[in-house]
């Protein structure tokens, strides 16, 4: 499997779940979506359709393939496992820990998101962790 770049993760990440959510994504959404030109989408789509992640064509819907959900379904996963853990755990506000999850979800090996998140389950079937974590954090910042 050729590892995508951080830019392409995001675009895919973006078709997948505006397909969620809408069932259809024109590149119009993905370009409001990610606040960039429609000719920069038109290539990442292009580069996407090349690597048999969607099926686009010019002027017609996006769809994905199932390799194209398999990936996004990852990219999807570390995005909301690092914004979990950071606003479970580190008690962060939710635009930060999204803003950080985006960035971090393009570099974080496996094996560290696989302790991340079994950290995050440690944590939520014991909130006294996080309670006194979150009452150290706020004596910390007074």
């Amino acid at each position: 499997m050729e590892k995508l770049s951080a830019s392409l993760e995001d675009y895919l990440e973006v078709i997948y779940n505006c397909l969620k959510k809408n069932n259809s994504v024109k590149a119009i959404d993905i370009s409001k979506e990610l606040g960039v030109s429609r000719a920069s989408v038109t290539e990442a789509l292009n580069k996407l359709s090349d690597k048999g992640l969607i099926l686009y064509g010019r002027y017609q819907t996006i769809e994905i393939t199932s390799e194209g959900i398999k990936r996004a379904e990852d990219v999807v996963n570390r995005h909301s496992s690092l914004s979990m853990f950071f606003e479970e755990v580190l008690c962060a506000e939710h635009k930060e820990s999204e803003d950080n999850a985006c960035r971090i979800e393009h570099i974080i090996s496996t094996k560290l998101l696989e302790r991340t998140k079994l950290y995050l389950d440690y944590v939520k079937s014991n909130p006294n962790i996080k309670d006194g974590f979150k009452k150290y954090y706020l004596e910390q910042i007074k």
